[in-house]
């Protein structure tokens, strides 16, 4: 058993807080992405001009997002290859009941989460963690709770083989899409020149580039850090002044205010057994070091007061409980109700709209197509 300096050692210590048709071929691939959202007009002032240091400080700590996502590396974005992964996101025919879809769990309706504790998945079993949004994912670190996954890629093909989620194998995704002609078109036009385009490795792939447009710029916190001293409420302005101040920002910062590291749950005080279970010991399972035991990364913020519940658990429904339990268990602060309330209020500055997805249509099966197994 290792016994390495664990990263989370090596940063300061804060706050954590929430923390898978027609047969013809696809229609045209920039009518299958995701339209970005509308920008809102110009707006009156919502609040005072904020103090010009305030406004210094969070360029410092923080980054707007941005219109565009990088592409992931080793795999350019294209539109083919964003409708081809739109297609496989909702496609429940990746799973082996033949119902379980990336947006049973991560559903893009209601801010890329399934709004509950732990989600349902074959058979009707409960998984393990609560399911991160899958918008603004492409700016994290690491994907999952405790980072097993090194990117979207990785992540997508994990609930697919995952016994509790998905529940198939590659070679019976590979044999069902290869069965339908119009995927078989689709894969063609996003992978040009391969000389086996429709495999497990390119599913992954296009998912991967599909969820690359998942991004939600133009929060009012976006607005305030691009130089709108107007654009946060008085309360949220001194919300954002507390979160700085007392900490939070040493683990959420960044683009997502958060997903770039990691941290232990319970730094100063351990939290109930209901929030943080004591039979998960998150990034332990991972690296096996002793000193990443009861470890996760750095729950990213963005959108977070539309992604309840909260934490790996979901056991915390309310954004300001969870902010109170983050104070005390990371911090070892008792923040005041006044001082949770105006944090909790700062983090609405989070939301943004999401970007209108029309539901595609899915190529239909044909009589090669393997049958689901039903259970």
């Amino acid at each position: 058993m290792s016994m390495r300096t664990p990263t989370w050692r090596l940063l300061p210590l804060a706050l954590l807080v929430a923390a898978c048709g027609r047969e013809a071929a696809p229609p045209a691939a920039d009518a299958q992405a995701p339209a970005p959202a509308t920008p809102s007009p110009a707006a009156a002032p919502v609040g005072p001009a904020a103090a010009p240091e305030l406004l210094k400080q969070a360029q410092a700590l923080f980054q707007p997002i941005p219109d565009k996502a990088p592409d992931p590396a080793g795999n350019p974005v294209t539109p083919e290859k964003v409708a081809l992964g739109k297609m496989l996101y909702f496609d429940g025919r990746l799973s082996s009941s033949g119902v379980i879809s990336c947006n049973s769990c991560h559903n893009l309706g209601m801010g890329g989460i399934d709004g509950v504790p732990t989600s349902i998945g074959h058979g009707f079993q409960k998984g393990p963690r609560n399911a991160p949004t899958v918008y603004n994912a492409v700016f994290n670190v690491a994907q999952f709770w405790d980072g097993r996954a090194a990117d979207l890629k990785a992540q997508a093909k994990g609930p697919v083989q995952a016994g509790v989620e998905m529940n198939n194998k590659p070679e019976v995704v590979e044999a069902t899409l290869k069965s339908m002609p119009g995927y078989v078109t689709a894969f063609q036009s996003a992978f040009p020149g391969e000389p086996s385009p429709v495999s497990f490795d390119n599913m992954a792939k296009a998912i991967e580039a599909f969820e690359t447009t998942l991004i939600t710029p133009g929060a009012p916190f976006d607005a305030f850090l691009k130089g709108d001293a107007h654009a946060l409420t008085a309360d949220q302005q001194a919300g954002l002044k507390l979160f700085m101040d007392k900490g939070c920002s040493s683990c959420h910062n960044g683009i997502n205010l958060g997903g770039q590291a990691y941290f232990p749950f319970g730094v100063v005080h351990k939290p109930a057994d209901a929030v943080r279970p004591a039979g998960d010991h998150g990034r332990f399972a991972v690296t096996k070091s002793q000193g990443d035991d009861y470890v996760f990364r750095a729950a990213p913020l963005r959108n977070v007061a539309a992604t309840a519940p909260y934490f790996h658990s979901g056991n915390v429904w309310k954004l300001q409980e969870a902010v109170t339990i983050m104070g005390d268990a990371q911090l070892g602060a008792t923040l005041a109700p006044d001082e949770a309330e105006k944090i909790h209020l700062f983090l609405h500055a989070l939301t943004a709209p999401i970007p209108k997805i029309d539901y595609p249509e899915l190529p239909e099966r044909d009589d090669a197509t393997p049958k689901p197994s039903g259970s």
